[in-house]
């Protein structure tokens, strides 16, 4: 009687039957073939060990170990190559080694392969698969002859022993890996952030604070060139210069407030939200439920979100009313600015929302707009929380 199988494509092979169907016979091929793969795996990962657990005292070992790593990767491309042909088991392909984008030269490439999980998982498979191949290389033998009746069932139940292995063993660590490019992609982030906020810092105080005061230097040293010849001009070039003096400070009392502004370290986040709302163009409501200050780090970060956003209301949103509220519900900071402007803002839509985006999404944070057209516009961001008892104190 012969019967027909089903595609193995959703990653479950068909019912094992009496008749030795397509799949049975792949299944017993299968098994057949772990004994030499497995003393060929068990060999390797035995020289591999011995000879760079051996050499590891002289500079040649860890290299040899990290070429045999790579080499594992290749047995574990392999066996999935084998488990996905003749078992129908589809598993996807790690990820390469992860290096820091930054990272380069030989020995970032010698810890980053000494380090690959990928590799040793790899190695662990092919080290327990001896034993296992012996097994079911003998029984799969000996059942073709004498059990023949039921080897479909016994290959199908070693099969799924072999498939539970390789599942485990040789699958990509999915979540890790994830996390792994998520925080290089963010420290890419806080990097290239830190770099534009020390520029910008360096534009201002040569654009504006220092150019006024070599003016202001410039004035003064004529001023004292003139104080014997004509004291009257002196004097009224000390008063331009007594000028020049208060508007070089309030330019450097602005850029210091754009670095942390004093009444935010000194107060916390309700005063220093309130001092944005009162410089905001329309009417601001500011709600600020915190029982404890959060970390300084987090802190800044939720006033700078708010300042942004509260700058784009006074640019964009043509509001008569917006809201600002933060509260805390358990390990994260909660922040809500919400106005009754014509909306449309969206992420992509060159107001510094994406910025913010990113900004919040370095520190496993959320932002997310909701702006229909015609408003009304509500930004909610999150951010993990930190108590402020637990942030370090520099010397």
């Amino acid at each position: 009687m012969t019967m027909s199988s089903s595609s193995p494509d959703d990653d479950r092979p068909p019912p094992a039957r009496f008749a030795f169907d397509r799949w049975t016979w792949k299944e017993i091929a299968y098994l057949l073939a772990n004994l030499p793969v497995a003393i060929a795996g068990f060999v390797y990962t035995v020289f591999l060990i011995g000879v760079g657990a051996g050499l590891s005292v002289t500079v040649i070992g860890l290299p040899l170990l990290a070429l045999g790593l790579q080499g594992a990767r290749g047995i574990g491309r392999t066996e999935r190559g084998r488990a996905r042909g003749m078992l129908g088991v589809r598993i996807e392909e790690p990820s390469p080694v992860v290096r820091g984008r930054r990272e380069r030269g030989f020995f970032s490439w010698l810890w980053s392969v000494l380090k690959d999980p990928v590799a040793w998982r790899a190695l662990l498979y092919s080290f327990i698969r001896l034993p296992w191949g012996v097994a079911t290389f003998t029984v799969t033998l000996v059942s073709l002859f004498v059990l023949w009746p039921v080897l479909p069932y016994i290959a199908r139940g070693l099969t799924n022993a072999d498939r539970a292995m390789v599942r485990a063993l040789l699958s990509p660590s999915d979540e890790l890996e994830r996390r792994i490019e998520e925080l290089e992609s963010d420290r890419g982030v806080v990097v290239d952030t830190a770099a534009a906020d020390l520029r910008r810092i360096e534009r201002d105080l040569h654009d504006g604070a220092q150019a006024r005061l070599v003016a202001l230097a410039m004035g003064l040293g004529l001023a004292k060139e003139k104080l014997t010849d004509d004291p009257e001009a002196a004097a009224r070039m000390v008063d331009e210069a007594h000028g020049e003096v208060k508007v070089a400070l309030q330019e450097l009392r602005d850029l210091a407030r754009g670095i942390h502004p004093a009444v935010l370290t000194d107060r916390g986040l309700d005063a220093a939200l309130s001092a944005i709302a009162s410089r905001c163009t329309v009417p601001v409501d500011v709600t600020v439920d915190l029982d404890t200050r959060p970390a300084q780090a987090i802190e800044g970060i939720a006033y700078f979100t708010v300042s942004e956003l509260l700058q784009n209301v006074s640019k964009h949103a043509r509001a008569t009313r917006a809201t600002v509220d933060v509260w805390r519900t358990t390990d994260r900071l909660m922040l809500q600015v919400t106005d009754n402007g014509h909306g449309g803002a969206r992420l992509e839509g060159g107001t510094g929302m994406s910025g913010l985006a990113e900004r919040l999404g370095a520190v496993d944070g959320l932002f997310v707009v909701d702006s229909p057209a015609g408003g009304p516009t509500t930004v909610t961001a999150e951010l993990p929380w930190r108590d402020l008892a637990d942030t370090p104190v520099a010397p």
